[in-house]
């Protein structure tokens, strides 16, 4: 893949662009496949494994055998309850002991998460702002950065939520406020917007 300089918006204080934040240029170098394979983990991560059919021996009657070895000139029959018979278990159905995790190791994970954040930059829906605080710990407030962003969703990542922060965007249906700690590619990629402190970005940066 050839090398593009990718720029980030940044936002000052009153939330209008200040300047931009540069990504490295080997993150146009990541294989977009890492991103794919976190999210189908994820995904399969969220899974219920609830799914359970009764096999002959859950399935409720079927004690007596239906009619005798020989002589009837039929089928020989032990149980009504048989996987062949209408009302009989299910021979091969879910149990609901299916593991659906699959192993996304540490580096295509790092990976996937820093490909899914360039991506957001080149399509201009990555802000990056000094603090993403709401003191007053009001919704209304929170209400104005979408309205001044004309955002449509958005995830907003802070280095360490406060409860006022927290509490500020917790009635906001379209969007989600998570911590360096929680922040993973299948966020970002799910969000339209991203809203980050640039003291997270620099750390993910930084560590590339």
């Amino acid at each position: 893949m050839s090398k593009e300089t990718v720029k980030a918006i940044v936002l000052d204080t009153k939330l209008k662009k200040s300047g931009d934040f540069e990504f490295p240029e080997e993150y146009g170098e990541i294989n977009p496949h890492n991103l794919y394979l976190y999210v189908k983990s994820y995904a399969a991560s969220l899974r219920a494994n609830s799914a359970c059919t009764k096999n002959k021996g859950s399935v409720s009657g079927g004690g007596k055998k239906p009619w005798s070895q020989k002589g009837r000139g039929g089928a020989r029959a032990g149980s009504s309850r048989s996987s062949v018979w209408v009302g009989g278990g299910s021979a091969f159905g879910p149990r609901g002991n299916r593991n659906y995790d699959l192993k996304v190791n540490k580096k295509q994970k790092k990976l996937a998460l820093e490909y899914a954040l360039y991506e957001k930059a080149k399509k201009g829906a990555l802000y990056i702002v000094d603090s993403l605080e709401i003191s007053s710990g009001k919704t209304k407030d929170a209400a104005k950065i979408f309205k001044k962003l004309n955002l449509r969703d958005a995830l907003l990542v802070k280095d360490l939520v406060d409860e006022k922060t927290f509490l500020a965007f917790r009635n906001l249906n379209n969007c989600y406020i998570a911590d360096i700690n929680e922040l993973n590619a299948y966020m970002v990629a799910t969000f339209h917007s991203v809203v980050i402190e640039k003291s997270v970005l620099e750390n993910i940066t930084k560590e590339g």
